[in-house]
Protein backbone atom coordinates (compact mmCIF):
# COMPACT_ATOMS: atom_id res chain seq x y z
CA UNK A 1 0.00 0.00 0.00
CA UNK A 2 3.02 2.40 1.22
CA UNK A 3 4.64 1.70 -2.23
CA UNK A 4 1.48 2.03 -4.18
CA UNK A 5 1.35 5.81 -2.55
CA UNK A 6 4.71 6.55 -3.28
CA UNK A 7 4.47 5.54 -6.98
CA UNK A 8 1.35 7.64 -7.17
CA UNK A 9 3.06 10.81 -5.27
CA UNK A 10 6.05 10.07 -7.66
CA UNK A 11 4.43 10.53 -10.19
CA UNK A 12 2.98 14.09 -9.54
CA UNK A 13 5.93 15.14 -8.53
CA UNK A 14 6.11 17.17 -11.38
CA UNK A 15 9.62 19.31 -10.77
CA UNK A 16 9.71 23.09 -11.95
CA UNK A 17 12.38 26.12 -12.19
CA UNK A 18 11.36 27.41 -8.50
CA UNK A 19 9.00 30.74 -9.22
CA UNK A 20 10.37 33.89 -8.99
CA UNK A 21 8.83 36.17 -6.61
CA UNK A 22 6.41 38.74 -8.81
CA UNK A 23 7.16 36.79 -11.60
CA UNK A 24 4.53 35.96 -14.07
CA UNK A 25 3.04 33.14 -12.11
CA UNK A 26 3.12 34.73 -8.52
CA UNK A 27 1.47 38.29 -9.86
CA UNK A 28 -0.97 36.18 -12.89
CA UNK A 29 -2.47 34.34 -9.97
CA UNK A 30 -2.91 36.90 -7.67
CA UNK A 31 -4.23 39.36 -9.73
CA UNK A 32 -6.59 36.79 -11.55
CA UNK A 33 -7.30 35.31 -7.52
CA UNK A 34 -7.86 38.06 -5.85
CA UNK A 35 -10.11 39.23 -8.17
CA UNK A 36 -12.52 35.98 -8.67
CA UNK A 37 -12.35 35.42 -4.63
CA UNK A 38 -14.17 39.20 -4.64
CA UNK A 39 -16.69 38.39 -7.11
CA UNK A 40 -17.62 34.98 -6.21
CA UNK A 41 -17.88 36.35 -2.85
CA UNK A 42 -19.89 39.03 -3.98
CA UNK A 43 -22.14 36.34 -5.49
CA UNK A 44 -22.89 34.17 -2.72
CA UNK A 45 -23.12 36.95 0.18
CA UNK A 46 -26.71 35.95 0.20
CA UNK A 47 -26.49 32.53 0.06
CA UNK A 48 -28.77 30.74 2.65
CA UNK A 49 -27.61 28.96 5.97
CA UNK A 50 -27.62 25.77 4.44
CA UNK A 51 -25.51 26.75 1.63
CA UNK A 52 -22.71 28.08 3.72
CA UNK A 53 -22.30 25.42 5.46
CA UNK A 54 -21.93 23.21 2.12
CA UNK A 55 -19.29 25.89 1.36
CA UNK A 56 -17.81 25.72 4.60
CA UNK A 57 -17.91 21.87 5.00
CA UNK A 58 -16.47 21.90 0.86
CA UNK A 59 -13.31 24.07 1.92
CA UNK A 60 -12.36 21.86 4.84
CA UNK A 61 -12.41 18.66 3.26
CA UNK A 62 -10.73 20.02 0.47
CA UNK A 63 -8.09 21.54 2.70
CA UNK A 64 -7.65 18.15 4.73
CA UNK A 65 -7.40 16.24 1.32
CA UNK A 66 -4.40 18.55 0.01
CA UNK A 67 -2.73 18.78 3.40
CA UNK A 68 -2.62 15.15 3.61
CA UNK A 69 -1.26 15.16 -0.28
CA UNK A 70 1.16 17.57 1.11
CA UNK A 71 2.77 15.64 4.52
CA UNK A 72 3.11 12.14 2.08
CA UNK A 73 4.40 14.22 -0.48
CA UNK A 74 7.27 15.31 1.94
CA UNK A 75 7.77 12.25 3.63
CA UNK A 76 7.97 9.88 1.65
CA UNK A 77 8.85 11.90 -1.66
CA UNK A 78 10.81 15.47 -1.18
CA UNK A 79 12.24 14.84 2.34
CA UNK A 80 12.40 10.99 2.56
CA UNK A 81 14.08 9.33 5.54
CA UNK A 82 14.35 9.01 9.25
CA UNK A 83 12.63 12.04 10.69
CA UNK A 84 9.85 14.27 10.34
CA UNK A 85 10.16 17.58 8.51
CA UNK A 86 8.32 19.59 11.73
CA UNK A 87 8.33 22.75 10.14
CA UNK A 88 5.25 21.65 7.96
CA UNK A 89 3.40 20.11 11.00
CA UNK A 90 -0.14 21.47 10.09
CA UNK A 91 -0.67 24.09 12.92
CA UNK A 92 0.72 27.02 11.75
CA UNK A 93 -2.34 30.64 11.66
CA UNK A 94 -2.75 29.32 8.23
CA UNK A 95 -3.46 25.57 8.85
CA UNK A 96 -6.38 26.52 10.83
CA UNK A 97 -9.48 27.03 8.53
CA UNK A 98 -8.37 23.53 7.55
CA UNK A 99 -10.14 22.81 11.33
CA UNK A 100 -12.27 25.43 11.80
CA UNK A 101 -14.13 24.67 8.05
CA UNK A 102 -14.92 20.92 9.45
CA UNK A 103 -15.81 22.09 12.92
CA UNK A 104 -18.27 25.24 12.17
CA UNK A 105 -21.27 23.57 9.95
CA UNK A 106 -21.59 21.68 13.41
CA UNK A 107 -21.28 24.43 16.30
CA UNK A 108 -24.65 25.13 17.67
CA UNK A 109 -23.49 28.07 19.79
CA UNK A 110 -24.01 31.42 17.36
CA UNK A 111 -21.69 33.08 20.17
CA UNK A 112 -19.06 29.98 19.01
CA UNK A 113 -19.71 30.34 15.43
CA UNK A 114 -19.39 34.02 15.17
CA UNK A 115 -16.22 34.02 17.72
CA UNK A 116 -14.76 31.26 14.48
CA UNK A 117 -16.23 33.18 11.52
CA UNK A 118 -14.18 36.19 12.96
CA UNK A 119 -11.00 34.68 12.97
CA UNK A 120 -11.48 33.12 9.76
CA UNK A 121 -12.25 37.10 8.22
CA UNK A 122 -9.62 38.78 9.95
CA UNK A 123 -6.77 36.88 11.45
CA UNK A 124 -6.86 34.47 9.09
CA UNK A 125 -7.66 36.51 6.03
CA UNK A 126 -4.56 38.60 7.43
CA UNK A 127 -2.19 35.11 7.02
CA UNK A 128 -3.55 34.47 3.23
CA UNK A 129 -3.24 38.09 2.29
CA UNK A 130 0.31 38.89 3.67
CA UNK A 131 1.32 35.39 1.84
CA UNK A 132 0.57 37.20 -1.63
CA UNK A 133 2.78 39.87 -0.73
CA UNK A 134 5.79 37.55 0.93
CA UNK A 135 5.87 34.58 -1.27
CA UNK A 136 8.79 32.95 -0.53
CA UNK A 137 6.61 30.46 1.26
CA UNK A 138 4.33 29.74 -1.62
CA UNK A 139 6.55 28.94 -4.27
CA UNK A 140 8.23 25.33 -4.12
CA UNK A 141 9.81 23.12 -7.30
CA UNK A 142 7.32 21.18 -7.61
CA UNK A 143 4.46 21.78 -9.41
CA UNK A 144 1.61 20.52 -7.21
CA UNK A 145 3.20 21.78 -4.10
CA UNK A 146 3.35 25.32 -5.45
CA UNK A 147 -0.15 25.40 -6.40
CA UNK A 148 -0.73 23.62 -2.93
CA UNK A 149 0.20 26.57 -1.37
CA UNK A 150 -1.65 29.48 -3.65
CA UNK A 151 -4.97 28.00 -3.94
CA UNK A 152 -4.86 27.38 -0.11
CA UNK A 153 -3.87 30.60 0.61
CA UNK A 154 -5.69 32.21 -2.05
CA UNK A 155 -9.07 30.07 -0.12
CA UNK A 156 -8.39 31.82 3.25
CA UNK A 157 -9.04 35.58 0.94
CA UNK A 158 -12.05 34.13 -0.45
CA UNK A 159 -13.08 32.79 3.08
CA UNK A 160 -12.51 35.99 4.82
CA UNK A 161 -14.32 37.46 2.05
CA UNK A 162 -17.29 35.59 2.19
CA UNK A 163 -17.63 35.83 5.63
CA UNK A 164 -17.58 39.88 5.69
CA UNK A 165 -19.64 39.88 3.03
CA UNK A 166 -22.07 37.85 4.39
CA UNK A 167 -22.45 39.52 7.54
CA UNK A 168 -21.31 35.70 9.19
CA UNK A 169 -18.47 37.57 10.82
CA UNK A 170 -17.16 40.92 12.98
CA UNK A 171 -20.52 43.14 12.36
CA UNK A 172 -19.06 45.15 15.38
CA UNK A 173 -15.77 45.30 17.94
CA UNK A 174 -17.23 42.82 20.09
CA UNK A 175 -16.97 40.15 17.68
CA UNK A 176 -13.40 41.45 16.57
CA UNK A 177 -12.21 41.10 20.54
CA UNK A 178 -14.22 37.34 20.09
CA UNK A 179 -11.97 36.54 17.43
CA UNK A 180 -9.14 38.07 18.98
CA UNK A 181 -9.86 35.33 21.99
CA UNK A 182 -9.84 32.26 19.62
CA UNK A 183 -6.48 33.63 18.22
CA UNK A 184 -4.72 33.98 22.02
CA UNK A 185 -6.05 30.43 22.69
CA UNK A 186 -5.01 29.41 19.79
CA UNK A 187 -1.47 31.11 20.41
CA UNK A 188 -1.42 29.47 23.21
CA UNK A 189 -2.26 25.62 22.11
CA UNK A 190 0.38 26.13 19.46
CA UNK A 191 3.28 27.75 22.00
CA UNK A 192 2.06 23.92 24.56
CA UNK A 193 2.85 22.13 21.13
CA UNK A 194 6.31 23.64 20.50
CA UNK A 195 7.18 22.69 24.21
CA UNK A 196 5.40 19.22 24.22
CA UNK A 197 7.72 18.66 20.62
CA UNK A 198 10.65 20.56 21.41
CA UNK A 199 12.91 17.60 22.07
CA UNK A 200 11.63 15.49 19.65
CA UNK A 201 12.13 18.01 16.90
CA UNK A 202 15.22 19.18 18.08
CA UNK A 203 14.27 22.64 18.68
CA UNK A 204 12.52 22.93 15.33
CA UNK A 205 8.92 23.60 15.52
CA UNK A 206 7.48 26.81 16.14
CA UNK A 207 4.05 26.68 15.53
CA UNK A 208 2.46 30.08 15.51
CA UNK A 209 6.06 31.62 15.32
CA UNK A 210 5.56 32.30 19.31
CA UNK A 211 8.88 30.38 20.38
CA UNK A 212 10.84 29.01 22.33
CA UNK A 213 12.62 28.56 18.89
CA UNK A 214 13.52 32.27 17.30
CA UNK A 215 11.31 33.16 14.59
CA UNK A 216 11.59 32.74 10.66
CA UNK A 217 9.98 35.98 9.72
CA UNK A 218 11.34 39.05 7.92
CA UNK A 219 11.79 41.41 10.72
CA UNK A 220 10.90 39.21 13.65
CA UNK A 221 13.22 36.69 13.04
CA UNK A 222 16.19 39.60 13.58
CA UNK A 223 13.98 40.53 16.55
CA UNK A 224 14.56 37.24 18.19
CA UNK A 225 17.80 36.96 17.20
CA UNK A 226 19.02 40.40 18.73
CA UNK A 227 16.83 40.26 22.07
CA UNK A 228 15.61 36.64 22.30
CA UNK A 229 12.64 34.80 21.08
CA UNK A 230 10.04 36.30 24.33
CA UNK A 231 10.96 40.13 22.93
CA UNK A 232 9.91 38.80 19.28
CA UNK A 233 6.60 37.13 20.33
CA UNK A 234 5.62 39.86 22.64
CA UNK A 235 5.79 41.93 19.51
CA UNK A 236 4.78 39.63 17.13
CA UNK A 237 1.49 38.68 18.76
CA UNK A 238 -0.01 42.35 19.52
CA UNK A 239 1.17 43.59 15.97
CA UNK A 240 -1.42 40.16 15.02
CA UNK A 241 -3.83 41.63 16.28
CA UNK A 242 -3.57 45.29 15.21
CA UNK A 243 -3.26 43.80 11.43
CA UNK A 244 -6.33 42.42 11.79
CA UNK A 245 -7.74 45.08 13.54
CA UNK A 246 -7.50 47.34 9.97
CA UNK A 247 -8.75 44.03 7.98
CA UNK A 248 -11.25 44.08 10.33
CA UNK A 249 -12.02 47.87 10.25
CA UNK A 250 -11.78 47.58 5.98
CA UNK A 251 -14.86 44.99 6.03
CA UNK A 252 -16.38 46.96 8.54
CA UNK A 253 -16.51 50.21 6.41
CA UNK A 254 -17.39 47.92 3.02
CA UNK A 255 -20.35 46.36 4.78
CA UNK A 256 -21.68 49.69 5.75
CA UNK A 257 -21.62 50.68 2.37
CA UNK A 258 -23.47 47.52 1.35
CA UNK A 259 -26.49 47.22 3.28
CA UNK A 260 -27.22 44.19 1.23
CA UNK A 261 -24.34 42.06 3.77
CA UNK A 262 -26.20 39.98 6.65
Amino acid sequence: MIETVRQFLAWTAWEMEVPKPYGPLHLGFTLVGFTLCALLAWKLRNASERTSRGIFLGIGIFLLLSEVYKQLMYELVVEPGPGYRWGIFPFHLCSIPMYLCLILPFVKSERIKRAMCGFLMTYNMLGGFISFFEPSGLLHEYWTLTFHALIWHMLLVFLGTFIALSGRGCRSRKDYWGATVTFLVLCAVAFGINCAFWNISGGQINMFFVGPANSSLVVFHQISEMLGWYVSTAVYIPATCLGAYVIYLGFRFVQRKLPVCG
